[in-house]
């Protein structure tokens, strides 16, 4: 995981049409563990939810070939059950709930040792056409780094 530069993911597990299992290894150092919190360094909510967001958003990429991007538009309900803290090792899942007019929409989680960490319900992402070549480039260089073929 590299937060600083929001390469949440660090390795696909599993992937089929409707799920996929990925890992993340919480880095033991990082600038953004200088101001959340000094002393007491805590991995942020927000970056929980955009490691959610990132694995459903490579669950879509590779549902749709890579063709189109998927955007996160939304979410219904996020839960915030424990910290995460440098070096833990969490396991991400997204699935699939809906698909269909240009949106999907996801339901994912992140656990750590069998211990329920976070989950959010009803991510919603909009599929458009890349916007630009060089993120489609991007997208499939890092689909290729985390194990995600193209």
């Amino acid at each position: 995981m590299q937060l600083e530069y929001f390469r949440m993911i660090d390795r696909v597990v599993s992937v089929d049409a409707g799920a996929i299992t990925a890992e993340a290894v919480v880095p033991e150092a990082s600038p953004v563990f200088e101001g959340h919190f000094p002393g007491h360094p805590l991995v942020p909510g927000v970056l929980l939810l955009e490691t959610m967001a990132q694995a459903a958003g490579y669950l879509l990429l590779a549902r749709l070939g890579f063709a189109r991007m998927a955007f996160l538009i939304g979410s219904k309900e996020l839960k915030l059950r424990r910290f995460v803290r440098p070096g833990e090792r969490l396991s991400v899942t997204a699935r699939l709930v809906h698909e269909g007019s240009g949106y999907s929409v996801a339901d994912a989680a992140i656990t750590s040792a069998d211990q329920r960490i976070c989950e959010v319900r009803e991510m919603k992402f909009s599929l458009q056409d890349f916007p630009a070549p060089e993120l489609a480039g991007t997208m499939r260089a890092q689909a290729a780094r985390i194990g995600l073929g193209t």
